[in-house]
């Protein structure tokens, strides 16, 4: 009690003294948060030695003097699983760090020289900075709390495109013989929430982002619980809502809204109130090329899922009573991943590209007058940027590994650098590859493009 006690003392004047950072990682499904944290950590661990890191200043200058894992603060959470990570790309032959199944944390402490006037070294000073990684699944569940069941129903089968609905139709088809007046019993709709969910992880698979609720995604320990067992309603509108609320609480309607707020109270807003409301520093990491190679319904399913996740977060200025009693997020990143699935030409495109799948959100943030960069990274580069000659033309390059361990190169193709029309996808040929981590043996700094100018935006001003 009393080490705990002193620990939140500290934490306090670390925080009064602007010498504590809280930095969430945040990023739908297979956007690369483990693979960038797994990074992050080795690089700072590596600084100074032999990771190259010229855009971070400190770095650069020769002040950042390495870091350090620390005790985590939260006993009651786990701790980010880096050494796994790093054995996982030590093997032969090397695997992707496998993805985040539940919240975790990770504390590092940041030793550095501060700057003086006139370029001279000052005394040596320490950040401590918290990493937050949590499923991308369950950052979908956050815009809910903009809803009561009967919006979201309609929201939800509105999202519905052609292609969504196929992965639905069991479920529909299931859905069309009751009616919100039904009494349903307990075993048949555990068994209807089973197909919705199943309906979810097949549209994930097929490269679907906007899907709610997250939960049901990744349920960790309330698999099988009755707060996952319910669904959006077909067939109901606005319109209905005053004979909807009238019907019996043991009605189908009543049933799953009561469900539904449940949710809400119980699951989705305590997360947002223990975890998100604590972040100083946010970066949001997406998948551009992989939405673009999954087609324009996918693709515009990523943009609304987007643009509703980034009306959630508390974003503003800190002042020192902010910093103490009621964070906000003061800086935001916003990285497009895997630069590496691409030649190095086509990075500008690709951070045009994030830009306009985001211009709205990116809008209201500047308008808050909070910082906002967007760039392309690849946590752990896997490619080699070569060129090879074409009909008496230098033709841009990649050479690595397949997912299957096959040696490839290959020119994936071009990334439009504005949100592409709908016939794009009919006359554009590219194929943004999959490819395995590079070899690795677990005791070097991990090869990358611009983790350093992230660190930079996200850190750079707090190692002066």
């Amino acid at each position: 009690m009393r080490r705990a006690l002193t620990q939140e003392i500290q934490n306090l004047i670390d925080r009064g003294r602007d010498r504590q950072l809280r930095l969430a990682v945040t990023g739908l499904s297979r956007a690369g948060k483990t693979a960038f944290l797994t990074s992050l950590v080795n690089q700072l661990r590596h600084a100074g030695i032999d990771a190259r890191l010229d855009l971070l200043k400190a770095a650069r200058e020769e002040r950042l003097l390495g870091a350090q894992r620390v005790s985590q603060p939260d006993l009651g959470i786990p701790r980010f699983p880096f050494d796994e990570a790093m054995h996982s790309l030590a093997t032969t032959p090397p695997r992707w760090p496998e993805p985040t199944r539940g919240i975790s944390e990770l504390r590092l402490t940041l030793r550095y020289r501060t700057r003086r006037a006139h370029g001279l070294l000052g005394d040596t000073a320490t950040l401590t900075l918290d990493l937050i990684d949590y499923p991308g699944e369950w950052l979908l569940d956050l815009p809910l709390l903009e809803h009561d069941f009967l919006s979201w129903s309609e929201a939800q089968l509105k999202a519905m495109g052609p292609e969504r609905q196929r992965y639905a139709h069991d479920w529909q088809s299931a859905m069309s013989a009751l009616t919100p007046q039904d009494v349903v019993d307990e075993s048949r709709l555990a068994a209807l929430a089973e197909r919705y969910a199943a309906s979810l992880s097949d549209a994930r698979e097929a490269g679907f982002s906007h899907l709610q609720p997250g939960r049901f995604l990744l349920p960790g320990d309330l698999q099988g619980a009755p707060v996952l067992q319910f669904f959006p309603l077909p067939g109901v509108q606005e319109s209905d809502r005053a004979t909807l609320e009238a019907l019996p609480s043991t009605s189908l309607y009543q049933t799953l809204a009561r469900r539904f707020r449940y949710y809400q109270q119980h699951v989705v807003k305590p997360f947002y109130r223990e975890h998100f409301r604590r972040f100083d520093r946010q970066i949001v990491l997406v998948d551009v090329l992989g939405a673009l190679n999954a087609g324009p319904e996918r693709f515009e399913d990523l943009s609304l899922a987007l643009s509703t996740l980034m009306r959630s977060f508390d974003y503003g200025k800190r002042s020192l009573i902010n910093r103490l009693f009621a964070p906000r997020i003061d800086r935001l990143a916003i990285a497009a991943t895997k630069a590496d699935h691409v030649t190095p030409d086509q990075h500008a495109n690709l951070v045009a590209l994030l830009e306009a799948l985001l211009a709205e959100p990116i809008k209201d943030l500047r308008y808050a007058d909070v910082p906002v960069r967007a760039l392309s990274l690849a946590a752990i580069r896997a490619t080699q940027a070569r060129e090879i000659e074409d009909d008496g033309r230098r033709q841009p390059v990649l050479r690595g590994h397949g997912l299957d361990d096959q040696p490839l190169l290959i020119y994936p193709g071009d990334v439009p650098p504005t949100l592409p029309p709908r016939d794009f996808w009919q006359r554009q040929g590219f194929t943004f590859t999959g490819f395995r981590p590079p070899a690795s043996d677990g005791a070097s700094a991990l090869p990358h493009i611009r983790m350093d100018a992230a660190l930079e935006w996200l850190l750079g001003d707090k190692l002066r």
